[in-house]
């Protein structure tokens, strides 16, 4: 699986916002992840959602989303060169949870190395996940950091796509959390997953 990571911080950069009006705690309630419009689509987003706030984890979740992607490089997939080949993308803004703290950048940059140096050792084709320390405002005038992680995956067609996102949302969340989704038992990586 294809892993990176950078930092985007400084005057114009986005900010990661726990306080957004539509935010659903579910540290306090991970029964509402399966009632998402987004794990609607994808219900391997729920999955991991629940994994990530769980509370062992160590992070917790501000916000998602889900969408097609229109243009994009097979090459930083692993994908193969296929004419047709469609792709589907999703984020999640992650921030620390008890035990991890994220107060200078150096702080999350390291912690999304040693993500990305894990991932990039699972056998998983056609999928990528993107890991961006950014601010984050976690409670009034309190600015600390937080990561959008940015995972995207490719196949033939949609439905294929989402079955690669879906394995690429598992690994990820079994990377962030091992202990808290399991999900080596019953699935393994392959190669050839999307193909």
């Amino acid at each position: 699986m294809e892993a990176d990571w950078e930092v985007e911080v400084g005057a114009g950069a986005p900010v990661i916002d726990a306080l957004w009006p539509g935010f659903a705690d579910l540290r306090l309630a991970p029964e509402r992840a399966s009632a998402l419009p987004e794990a609607a689509d994808l219900p391997a987003l729920a999955d991991a959602l629940v994994a990530l706030n769980a509370p062992a984890s160590p992070v917790w979740t501000a916000k998602c989303d889900l969408w097609p992607v229109d243009a994009f490089d097979p090459d930083e997939l692993d994908a193969p060169r296929e004419d047709g080949l469609r792709a589907i993308a999703c984020y999640i803004d992650l921030l620390p949870g008890a035990g991890l703290h994220w107060r200078e950048p150096e702080e999350a940059v390291n912690w999304c190395r040693s993500i990305c140096g894990r991932i990039r050792a699972i056998p998983l084709r056609c999928s990528r996940v993107d890991l961006v320390v950014r601010s984050a405002s976690v409670a009034p005038e309190k600015l600390e950091y937080g990561v959008t992680a940015y995972l995207t995956a490719a196949g033939a067609d949609l439905a294929v796509a989402s079955q690669v996102l879906s394995a690429a949302l598992a690994a990820f969340a079994d990377t962030v959390c091992p202990s808290l989704l399991p999900i080596h038992g019953d699935q393994s990586y392959n190669e050839d997953v999307g193909e």
